[in-house]
């Protein structure tokens, strides 16, 4: 076979490989156009509402953890571990609470076993509690067997 036949046969694989790549490259011409039009911002319009002020992400925890322990629950469970007079800081009072708040989570799950958003944030207030205890294991042996025996964890 001559080199001018070889061309020839090669020919129509040339023109498909062609066709093939410019196919490719519109395709990605009009990916790159939607990304662009995507990341430019939209212009703002006249009659566009104005933002509500959201609030802080500090507010909305302290909110949430209010919400978890209702008040006067949770001022029970201060004067009941606290060391001294207005002692809400100390491990005690912390694990007691933290007790109280997956005491109430678990009971939730009981009732919703497929809350894994639920279950989730078990997990950390579980993990808070055991550092918490950790700690005061290594602060004071006596104070922690008294936490655990009061709150009856094993």
């Amino acid at each position: 076979m001559s080199a001018l036949g070889a061309q020839k046969s090669a020919l129509p694989f040339i023109k498909h490989m062609a066709t093939k790549t410019a196919k490719k490259v519109t395709k990605t011409a009009k990916t790159a156009k939607a990304v662009k039009e995507t990341k430019e911002p939209k212009k703002a319009t006249a009659t566009k509402a104005t933002k509500v002020a959201k609030p802080s992400k500090a507010a909305a925890k302290a909110a949430a953890d209010e919400a978890a322990i209702p008040s006067p629950e949770k001022q029970e469970i201060i004067v009941q571990f606290a060391l001294k007079s207005g002692d809400t800081g100390s491990p005690e009072v912390q694990v007691a609470l933290l007790t109280r708040r997956i005491e109430k989570l678990v009971e939730h799950l009981r009732g919703n076993p497929h809350d894994n958003h639920s279950r989730r944030g078990l997990l950390g207030i579980v993990s808070k509690r055991r550092r918490l205890l950790n700690y005061l294991e290594k602060k004071d042996k006596k104070r922690f067997v008294q936490i655990k025996e009061k709150l009856g964890l094993t």
